[in-house]
């Protein structure tokens, strides 16, 4: 978990994606309409990547991508960033990460 609390750490927008997952894409396109600008990780591309997949699976996740932060936030996957869209709420959590200032 270490190493996925310092990727995190002092960024408002973290996305943790592999270049194969299509609702990777599919969040990532979701969160960038509203302006934000996402710091990525493709696990696949990552030297530690099991490490930090076995620690996004421990938070909850299956698979273990996308996995968003917001604010440092585990806020989770495609399953609650839809949700949090449909609910009017992503808005709102961007705004006070500092990941959007509309």
């Amino acid at each position: 978990m270490d190493a996925v609390n310092r990727l995190v750490e002092q960024k408002p927008l973290v996305i943790f994606t592999k270049s194969s997952c299509c609702m990777s894409h599919s969040v990532q396109q979701l969160i960038s309409s509203y302006g934000a600008n996402a710091t990525i990780y493709q696990l696949d591309k990552l030297p530690n990547e099991e490490e930090i997949e076995k620690a996004l699976q421990r938070l909850g996740l299956n698979p273990s991508v996308p996995a968003v932060f917001i604010g440092q936030q585990f806020v989770g996957g495609a399953k609650e960033i839809i949700s949090m869209q449909v609910q009017g709420t992503l808005t709102s959590m961007l705004k006070e990460a500092g990941a959007i200032w509309v």
